[in-house]
């Protein structure tokens, strides 16, 4: 729960109110103006950036909201494929919770920017209520009443006019975090109260809220389906649970990967489940068979660090926001996976990975805090607050990150983290960051230059220009020769600079990354992460399509 409060400040800080794996396939991305460079897609994650609400429509439609996704999608509940996508272009923005009105209108909640959205039938969006961060979970009652709860960064419950014209009416607060729900046979609202661990029944009247079944992990949604069933997802243990409201007994039905969001069901009761860290959807079965609809893996792959592991191999990690992922370099074959679940893992949503020693370096401006990782363990061994943290690694010891809270890089002593020192200020977005033994170099996103702190052991008052021109540059890497690689997520393009003469190499163009951000959000928004293996080889995030590329020359 501690985690989920971190990220909760963060958030009102920042913001405004089963892995598909491709083997290596070749692919010549660009003609390289030097040696030939191919690029292979080592890892291919799922369609979409994580997958929130589910709902059908009238005609039987699967409806997904992806909120790191900034879209709604709609596609074939037996195909998995994705047939329309509603977004910013839409009007949609964020959409983490959706239902359909009587008219088929499709509703949203936007948690981010605390939006409750409209798209009618012929396309006209409207805002139907402006809520403070937080607004999540939303339905319609049998008679038509439209009501939306917060979670997460607020608690309450609110009934609003569907037409946006009447304001909205607060219900009642401090639940004890409501997520997505849905109304019972019997016209009671029922809804998972996630930091209690139970299921609740609400008088959307009064207020007045009644447990109804207690000892769930973190329950995040419960729906009913057309026979007055009531299921519910437990996103801290991964199960699928049937609840009888009047007794309270539950039975698990099926048990997938933790960190599912939402549950749907369709007219003939068919039960759909997602999962916001994975990306999947998958129907689910009666005698608990799972069928995979839309594919998960990778949902928005950010900084990316090599391992060399004991059998000779290496292991590359990818910080995936929500997750942590580790992979082989050879075909890509999923290792491990540790997951970042709000409000139960001690893991805050990392979006840079950087090797130290025999852990990882994590940095997340979601949740303000730059972590050590003990891959071994498998625990969090280190955690230190930070202003919007966009990268962090280890140098001569010490800790260095590019914090953009205070557009510094910042060193914090290895004997104490909290004794820290200025080593650039003044830029506009500090990102990527990069090391010899005795030289440092970072990037700013807001000017595209690539600066050097430190040379020789010995700070650089102001920091020396390597190059500038940069179209938004992020990721860096040091090669064996003292080449920078640097990502130009504004371009599209891997290059590589001479640090002692500026000069810039184009190696790979028309690279599909620099997703797009909510609004509010860090510029970098999942991060274009760039690492390099013992034999040369080159590892490139692709964020927009999540991928992990290779690169060999």
């Amino acid at each position: 729960m501690h985690n989920a409060h971190v990220q909760a400040r963060t958030l009102k800080k920042w913001f405004a109110p089963a892995c598909a794996v491709m083997l290596a396939a070749t692919w010549l991305l660009a003609r390289p103006t030097e040696a030939q460079t191919a690029a292979s897609v080592l890892v291919r994650g799922g369609p979409l950036h994580g997958a929130n609400g589910l709902a059908f429509d009238s005609k039987d439609q699967l409806h997904i909201a992806s909120l790191r996704g900034r879209e709604v999608v709609r596609a074939g509940s037996r195909t998995g494929a994705i047939l329309e996508r509603f977004g910013p272009t839409q009007g949609v923005e964020g959409p983490d919770d959706i239902t359909f009105g009587p008219d088929g209108s499709l509703y949203w909640t936007s948690i981010l920017t605390g939006e409750v959205g409209r798209l009618a039938p012929d396309g006209t969006k409207r805002t139907v209520a402006v809520l403070p961060s937080g607004v999540n979970p939303i339905t319609f009652s049998a008679d038509g009443r439209l009501f939306v709860g917060l979670s997460f960064f607020g608690d309450a419950l609110y009934e609003l006019d569907p037409d946006g014209k009447k304001p909205p009416r607060l219900i009642a607060s401090n639940f004890g975090g409501p997520n997505a729900f849905d109304f019972g046979p019997d016209g009671f609202l029922y809804s998972p109260i996630m930091f209690k661990g139970q299921v609740a029944r609400i008088d959307v009247e009064t207020g007045a809220i009644t447990p109804v079944a207690e000892g769930f992990g973190f329950p995040v949604a419960a729906k009913f389906d057309s026979k007055g069933r009531l299921f519910v997802v437990d996103l801290a243990t991964g199960e699928i649970v049937r609840v009888d409201p009047a007794s309270g007994q539950k039975q698990v039905i099926a048990v997938l990967p933790p960190g599912l969001d939402n549950l749907a069901f369709d007219s003939q009761d068919r039960l759909f489940v997602s999962s916001a860290v994975d990306g999947f959807v998958v129907e689910i079965f009666a005698d608990g068979r799972v069928r995979p609809v839309i594919d998960g893996g990778l949902i928005a792959p950010g900084g990316v660090a090599v391992v060399p592991r004991a059998d000779g191999g290496e292991s590359v990690f990818v910080a995936d926001w929500t997750a942590l992922r580790e992979f082989g370099n050879v075909q890509g074959r999923p290792l491990s996976v540790e997951r970042s679940l709000i409000g139960v893992s001690a893991l805050s949503s990392p979006f840079t990975v950087a090797p130290d020693g025999n852990n990882l370096l994590l940095s997340s401006w979601f949740g303000n805090t730059v972590q050590i990782w003990d891959p071994a363990a498998r625990a969090i061994v280190g955690s230190y607050s930070f202003d919007a943290p966009l990268n962090a690694i280890r140098f001569q010891g010490d800790l260095i990150v590019a914090e953009l809270g205070s557009g510094t890089v910042i060193r914090a002593k290895a004997a104490d983290p909290n004794q820290r020192e200025t080593l650039a200020d003044s830029l506009g977005e500090p990102v990527g960051l990069a090391a010899t033994s005795d030289d440092l170099w970072v990037s700013d996103r807001a000017s595209g230059k690539l600066l050097q702190v430190v040379a020789n052991g010995q700070r650089l008052n102001p920091p020396l220009t390597v190059a500038s021109g940069l179209a938004a540059p992020e990721g860096l890497a040091v090669e064996a020769d003292g080449q920078l690689l640097v990502v130009e997520s504004g371009a599209g393009r891997l290059s590589r600079v001479d640090p002692e003469t500026g000069k810039t190499t184009t190696l790979i163009h028309n690279l599909p990354i620099g997703l797009e951000g909510i609004p509010g959000t860090p510029p970098t928004y999942v991060f274009n992460g760039v690492a390099l293996g013992r034999q040369g080889t080159v590892y490139v995030s692709g964020d927009k399509t999540n991928v992990l590329y290779q690169l060999q020359r």
